[in-house]
């Protein structure tokens, strides 16, 4: 049976074994002087950037930036939908022990006394500020940042038709006594903390959207607007300025620019939009998110190719957009000469399936759902513009930053440090990634990624698996099928799954 204490194995210190061992040379000074962190989160953006070999897309400032630092083809996050994710990232923790697996509970709620990643850098006397959705909306963390958190004020869609038929649903739902706002259920009465939401019933609207608009007529354009506002007031303090940018998100609403970008592309749809064969009902979703907009396939209804292909070319404007205003941030930095004082990490807080094993959205824990882009440059470091095909996890990004700005590591994290990856990228620190999806009736999905597999198991606490994954990526790249149950792999299935129990601690890689 797969149990916490399996799955965590090493307790809340694990991560600390990370230590300040094998750090850049650049870190001593950055002791004495402290490096600035600037810190890119990036709604729902899988590795479908130029950098990572997507040779359609068109992110050149996200490219240029890991042309700088180290770009990890192997990261993972902890679980594939965002403030789980993201509490998991800014807490250096896992799901099991932040208790985060779902958009309504604040991890404060659990482990009130957890310090964060931005809160640790505040108390080593950095000034943090935060814009924009970095915790998930209604779930920030005041404890986190030196001053309230800033939230641009946008509509979702340009159009005006658009606006008015949501405006026009949300009176009607008024009418009928129908309408639920977004809104608090729990508070902390010392804190104010929100720790327990509801998420409302707001109507969507059509999934895609061009308009010939300036950028900032949405929330990214006003966001990287108040990040440069933001550097220009910060460029005398040592600053962690949490950035945060919601495309592309659901709906793909970019200014036409960006669409315009892809007029030319030759889009095709995923080559594998099916369930792999023999894989458990468990593992897969009906991606209810996409189907509540206008004019997707309802009620379980297959997605078809024409509508397949708008979104994908959505998807890729909405991300080409969100590259432009890192770009005009990472340019300002560069204008005010903190470059080179400035630690930038980059993440997309998880995967995305646009059509593959007929999924879309995130929401389950295949391969395109819980690999990210993560980048990490920071100044004078050795093998800029390297890949690394060691393995990380968004648990290790909190130990990473600590390491390269020189600060003294906090115990319980559950990550370790992947600044000896920085200094060879051919190193590896572990050697696998752990994520976990929850499902009704108390079942959670445990999955791991090794050199070449991927073994999951899904169960109730304390009884037996109602259903296991096994894919051979050598055998099969894009995991069609599922051979765990074959009767030749049974040797090969229980060593995986011994391995998934003994958890993240012993798969780490001795002496990194």
């Amino acid at each position: 049976m797969l149990t916490r204490r399996d799955f965590l194995k090493a307790g809340l210190a694990a991560g600390a074994c990370a230590g300040l061992a094998g750090i850049m040379p650049s870190v001593l000074e950055a002791k004495e002087n402290g490096y600035n962190v600037l810190f890119f989160a990036v709604d729902d953006l899988r590795p479908e950037l130029g950098c990572y070999g997507i040779s359609k897309a068109k992110t050149p400032n996200i490219d240029a930036l890991a042309a700088h630092g180290t770009q990890f083809n192997r990261a993972y996050c902890q679980q594939a939908v965002c403030s789980p994710t993201r509490t998991s990232l800014l807490t250096g923790c896992r799901p099991d022990t932040t208790k985060v697996y779902n958009l309504e509970d604040h991890f404060r709620r659990f482990i009130p006394d957890v310090v964060t990643l931005p809160q640790y850098f505040k108390q080593q006397g950095y000034f943090t500020q935060g814009l924009s959705k970095i915790y998930h909306p209604g779930l920030d963390d005041p404890a986190s940042w030196s001053v309230p958190h800033w939230q641009p004020n946008a509509r979702n869609y340009g159009d005006p038709e658009a606006i008015k038929a949501i405006d026009g649903e949300i009176k009607q739902l008024k009418a009928q006594g129908k309408y639920v706002p977004p809104g608090a259920v729990e508070s902390d009465a010392k804190t104010g903390v929100n720790t327990k939401i509801r998420p409302g019933t707001i109507p969507k609207g059509p999934a895609w959207e061009s308009d010939d608009v300036p950028d900032n007529t949405f929330a990214d354009g006003m966001t990287a607007d108040k990040a440069v506002e933001c550097l220009k007031e910060l460029k005398d303090k040592k600053f962690f300025l949490a950035v945060g940018f919601l495309k592309p998100h659901l709906p793909f609403v970019a200014p036409k620019k960006y669409y315009d970008l892809y007029a030319d592309t030759k889009f095709t749809v995923a080559d594998n939009p099916f369930a792999p064969k023999d894989c458990p009902e468990v593992a897969l979703t009906n991606w209810g998110e996409l189907r509540a907009y206008k004019g997707m396939p309802k009620n379980g209804a297959p997605m078809t190719d024409k509508i397949a292909l708008e979104l994908i070319r959505g998807y890729h404007a909405a991300a080409s957009y969100t590259d432009a205003q890192v770009g005009r941030v990472i340019g300002e930095l560069d204008r005010l000469g903190l470059r080179e004082k400035t630690i930038i990490v980059l993440w997309g807080d998880h995967g995305w399936q646009l059509g593959e094993h007929g999924e879309w959205c995130k929401h389950t824990n295949f391969e395109e759902a819980t690999r990210v882009p993560l980048i990490i440059s920071a100044p004078n470091q050795k093998h800029k513009g390297a890949k690394s095909d060691s393995f990380a996890e968004f648990v290790d990004v909190y130990p990473t930053l600590c390491s390269l700005a020189g600060l003294p590591m906090p115990k319980g994290l559950e990550g370790t440090s992947l600044v000896p990856v920085m200094n060879n990228p051919k190193v590896s620190v572990k050697s696998a990634a752990f994520s976990q999806y929850p499902r009704p009736g108390n079942i959670m999905g445990y999955t791991m990624r090794t050199d070449r597999y991927r073994y999951t198991e899904w169960a109730e606490k304390g009884k037996a698996p109602v259903g296991v994954e096994l894919y051979d990526y050598k055998t099969d790249p894009k995991g069609n099928v599922n051979i765990a149950n074959l009767p030749e792999n049974k040797e090969l299935s229980a060593k995986l799954s011994k391995m998934l129990h003994d958890g993240y601690k012993a798969a780490l890689v001795k002496g990194k």
